[in-house]
Formats: structure tokens, C-alpha cells, sequence
């Protein structure tokens, strides 16, 4: 198996990277072939099979035109979102 989406010291890498590919109608073929690699590297990122390098992550982070930390975080996304007020 292939990387673990884990950091060097250990921390789990989270990724919305499906959620805002899919809300930007692009699909993982023309994401991989925007950011040089094979399409299947798409979706293992998009499962958590794999952590992205840092290069990786730029390229994708500027093939949609997104803050890479709106893609990517240490921390889980859920845990990010604040909720409003009732």
C-alpha cells in the first residue's frame, strides 16, 4: 500500500479535496491530468488513502483555485466549522 495520510511526525492529514472538486464540476481525470498525476492518486487522496507531498498539494491547491488550508488541514474540517448561533 502506499503512503499513509500521515505527516512525518505522525498527524493524520484530513482532506476535502472530493467536496470541492466535485462543487467546482471537475472531475478527478481533469483534476489529475491539471496537476500531473494518474487519476487514481485523485481518489486515494479523496479516501485518505494517501497524504499528498507539499508539492502536490500546491498543484492542487492551484487548480482550484483554493486556499490549500480550505483543502487540507491537520485538524478535522468538523471540528474547524462553527456552528451558528440559534
Amino acid at each position: 500500500m502506499g503512503r499513509k495520510p500521515r505527516d512525518a511526525a505522525g498527524e493524520q492529514v484530513f482532506s476535502r479535496l472530493y467536496e470541492v472538486r466535485e462543487k467546482q464540476g471537475i472531475s478527478r481525470a481533469a483534476l489529475a491530468d491539471l496537476v500531473g498525476v494518474h487519476y487514481q492518486t485523485v481518489g486515494y487522496l479523496e479516501r485518505g488513502e494517501y497524504s499528498p507531498s507539499l508539492v502536490l498539494a500546491l498543484r492542487i491547491s492551484a487548480a482550484l483555485a483554493t486556499p490549500l488550508d480550505e483543502i487540507f488541514s491537520l485538524q478535522s474540517f468538523s471540528s474547524t466549522i462553527s456552528e451558528e448561533p440559534s
